[in-house]
């Protein structure tokens, strides 16, 4: 253990949290209330977040002073990592792939949509960042309703399920991972560079309990590889009042 938790209850415990659906709504902002559990969760143990997202939009559901709020802060799962509002080493998915390679995938990728049989498409259908692409069938410029109904949509037929089905058969020497989350979209990144990767900034904390909470823990998800991990005390939520009550349970809150 570091000195750095020793201010904490549990210095030896830390909890990690998916943002998306876990810590807030699905796009959606963090309430007051949650706010309030994790000002109080931070005296008993170390706290942090993990998500696919950048860190700027992380900001915009989290908070301006996201760093302020938690201890480790971890954006594209982990590529991009803040510990105690100072910012760590980072790596690069395009540095990983290439150039070449990349376009390939990005051109399979907008001939894929352009082919797709969908009530609505929107802008933005591929969004490039440090440690994956996320691909967005409907386009992540819909509106809310509009998200809303693509997720019933893509429910009911399978359509970013069959994407990456195409992607693993076009691109199976590329070493690349495919996980779908959130309700319109899904990531492509290295294999080993799901959210697990943000577990090897916590190698020399001294940590001998992990937990980590996520509503997309099945296979497939997104937080499906860190709920597994074995060294991971894994908790699967629906949304983030189930979330704020195991938390309360977990830690007498």
């Amino acid at each position: 253990m570091t000195s750095a938790w020793t201010d904490r209850e549990f210095p030896n415990t830390i909890c990690l949290f998916d943002v998306d659906g876990t810590l807030t709504p699905a796009r959606g902002v963090i309430t007051e209330s949650m706010k309030t559990t994790l000002e109080e969760l931070r005296k008993k143990c170390v706290v942090g977040f993990v998500g696919g997202s950048d860190f700027v939009k992380q900001q915009e559901q989290l908070g301006e002073n996201a760093v302020d709020m938690f201890d480790f802060c971890f954006s594209e799962n982990g590529l991009t990592a803040y510990r105690q509002g100072k910012r760590l080493a980072e790596d690069s998915f395009l540095q990983f792939l290439g150039e070449d390679r990349y376009a390939k995938l990005v051109n399979f990728c907008l001939r894929y949509i352009a082919d797709l049989e969908l009530p609505k498409k929107r802008g933005t259908f591929i969004e490039f960042r440090q440690g994956m692409v996320n691909i967005s069938p409907i386009g992540r410029a819909c509106s809310r309703d509009e998200r809303n109904e693509y997720e019933v949509f893509d429910l009911k037929h399978n359509i970013r399920k069959d994407f990456v089905e195409a992607l693993k058969r076009e691109f199976s020497d590329y070493g690349l991972k495919y996980s779908i989350g959130g309700q319109i979209s899904f990531d492509v990144f290295p294999i080993g560079w799901d959210k697990t990767y943000c577990l090897r900034h916590l190698e020399s904390e001294g940590f001998n309990t992990i937990h980590f909470f996520g509503d997309k823990t099945f296979e497939g998800g997104n937080d499906f590889e860190i709920y597994e991990h074995p060294e991971v005390t894994g908790h699967a939520v629906k949304n983030p009042l189930e979330t704020e009550a195991i938390l309360k349970s977990l830690f007498s809150l």
